[in-house]
């Protein structure tokens, strides 16, 4: 393995969304020297064009509010049998650590989403007045120099912060000279600004990313022990460890069918997420676990499908819209099927429910129907209040005339949106209960009063308009089974030495459930952090 030439590094990491920078500031900071290898020609992955926001239970952001007992609880209450407790444990038991590293060594501007309800909060150990959910103050992108323009770019970026938008109790939102201020010096919010923080930090460590690796495999020895990568025939050995934190595996087809429970596509993560960590875990004897699930979306393709095509910054996640009053949802038999309003992994896996007798994905296809009202009063993705549909957004001068163009029956879905109204009368959704949680109305219209009314409201006056909705994740949560330190293990549980796992290429801890808002990108920093500090502290081969 040895010889003249070949590099070696300490730790080397794979993959440089927030699991990966995350594990190499904590590997440095261990004292190893560090090597981060990024597949694509831009650094920041699905968390470059995520909100940044992330999901950390008991933290000290949010006082007295919140306990160990409490999220574990919460956890406990969703888990359905597929959380291991001890990973629960590691997880809420390794935030304060976290947050104390990111605000001091690593010299991030952390802040408290205010009010972010959880995402089930009425269950045991919930939160509906939020305290879980933390972001990345503005960061400003010209302190990385040449590097703030090899951070991942998605769709026009946001200049603010999640916690600065109009929040469902009214309050929130920024003035636009602060924003044209923010514009004017580099300044960004959401998942760049979280990106941002961490290379800034790598940087200044002396932890210069490698853009466009395309490492095929890991090198082991006799022994079995992981010594390196491969990439074509060159290799680069780790004295200490290899951390897989690669993303998902959303983006291969094969890996998709094969292994989730349902279908996806129209994906707003990065395209690199092809599963390459996963294979090499595979082939290294690595157990999977919780390969079925994914952070499942409802996406919408900007400008139909055909314009959208494959390019994750026209797929947006379906939020706002479903959630503002004047809306509803249809599938193929013009029927409602769910609670719009509900947390978008919830809703993403009402997608999946299955039609034995029809043999088909009972609400795929469906679509988003909204009336003039609305569409005069909030606009729609980016469409100012009162402009114009544009030409991809369906639209029909009545009901029936909708259901025409659509392809839907005309009487089912006349009878769906009669008895919307006829329940917007009364102010209740007596078929499935949006408005009741205390999450439904975060999304919605922020000058009525708090309850039901901020979600509920009549499709009352034509043009009708739909827009058709599609099942999609923003990334997969299945991979290696590891320890509470990130180590893979094999089929016999007992770790594989040299190699670890963070992120979405680890198989996740919370099982089924998505806890809150951030509840990706929490546990890929937990398990980042712990296993960048667990291959530094390994034994040298």
């Amino acid at each position: 393995m040895e010889g003249p030439g070949m590099e070696m590094a300490d730790v080397i990491v794979l993959g440089s969304g927030a699991a990966g920078l995350v594990a190499a500031l904590a590997a440095s900071d261990a004292g190893a020297r560090v090597l981060l290898l990024e597949k694509a020609g831009a650094i920041g992955g699905t968390t470059a064009l995520s909100g940044g926001v992330f999901w950390l239970p008991a933290n000290r952001f949010a006082g007295d509010g919140d306990s160990r007992e409490q999220a574990l609880s919460y956890l406990n209450a969703l888990s359905l049998g597929l959380i291991d407790p001890v990973m629960a444990e590691t997880y809420v038991d390794s935030v304060p650590g976290l947050v104390d590293w990111l605000s001091g060594p690593v010299g991030m501007d952390i802040r408290l989403v205010e009010g972010f309800p959880d995402y089930h909060p009425e269950h045991p150990g919930g939160m509906p007045g939020g305290g879980r959910s933390l972001e990345p103050g503005p960061f400003a992108m010209p302190s990385l120099g040449a590097w703030a323009e090899r951070v991942l770019r998605g769709r026009a970026n946001p200049w603010t912060m999640i916690g600065e938008r109009p929040r469902g109790d009214g309050s929130g939102g920024v003035d636009a000279s602060t924003i044209q201020a923010r514009r004017g010096a580099g300044i960004e919010c959401c998942g760049r600004a979280l990106v941002g923080w961490l290379l800034k930090a790598c940087l200044d460590r002396g932890i210069e990313p490698r853009l466009n690796q395309h490492i095929t495999d890991l090198v082991r020895d006799d022994a079995g022990r992981v010594t390196g990568v491969r990439s074509g025939d060159a290799t680069i050995q780790a004295r200490r460890g290899v951390i897989i934190a690669t993303g998902g595996f959303e983006w291969d087809r094969d890996l998709a069918r094969d292994f989730l429970r349902g279908p996806i596509g129209h994906l707003p993560t990065a395209r690199t997420c092809t599963g390459d960590g996963l294979r090499m875990a595979m082939r290294a004897g690595a157990a999977l676990t919780n390969m079925a699930e994914a952070w499942w979306v409802p996406t919408i393709a900007w400008g139909g499908v055909a314009a959208a095509g494959d390019d994750p910054t026209r797929h947006f996640l379906l939020l706002r819209e479903r959630t503002l009053p004047g809306s509803i949802m249809v599938n193929a038999k013009g029927r409602r099927f769910a609670n719009e309003a509900t947390n978008y992994n919830a809703f993403g896996a009402v997608l999946h429910a299955f039609d034995p007798v029809g043999f088909t994905y009972a609400n795929q296809p469906c679509w988003l129907i909204f009336c003039q009202t609305y569409l005069d009063r909030y606009g729609f993705f980016g469409l100012a209040p009162g402009a114009v549909a544009p030409d991809w957004i369906t639209r029909g001068d009545s009901i029936g005339e909708l259901a025409l163009h659509l392809g839907l029956p005309a009487d089912a879905l006349t009878d769906t949106v009669a008895r919307w109204n006829q329940m917007m009368e009364g102010g209740q959704d007596t078929d499935f209960g949006r408005g009741t949680s205390a999450y439904d109305g975060w999304n919605g219209d922020v000058d009525r009063p708090a309850g039901p009314a901020r979600t509920l409201g009549p499709l009352d006056r034509g043009p009708f308009y739909a827009v058709p909705v599609h099942a999609s994740t923003l990334g997969t949560k299945g991979g290696s089974k590891t320890d509470r330190d990130g180590a893979v293990l094999d089929l016999s549980g007992q770790p594989i030495p040299g190699v670890y796992a963070a992120g979405n290429a680890m198989g996740g801890v919370t099982g089924k459930v998505y806890g809150g808002a951030g509840g990706t990108l929490g546990p890929a920093m937990i398990f980042g952090w712990r296993a960048g500090r667990a291959a530094a502290r390994s034994n040298e081969r």
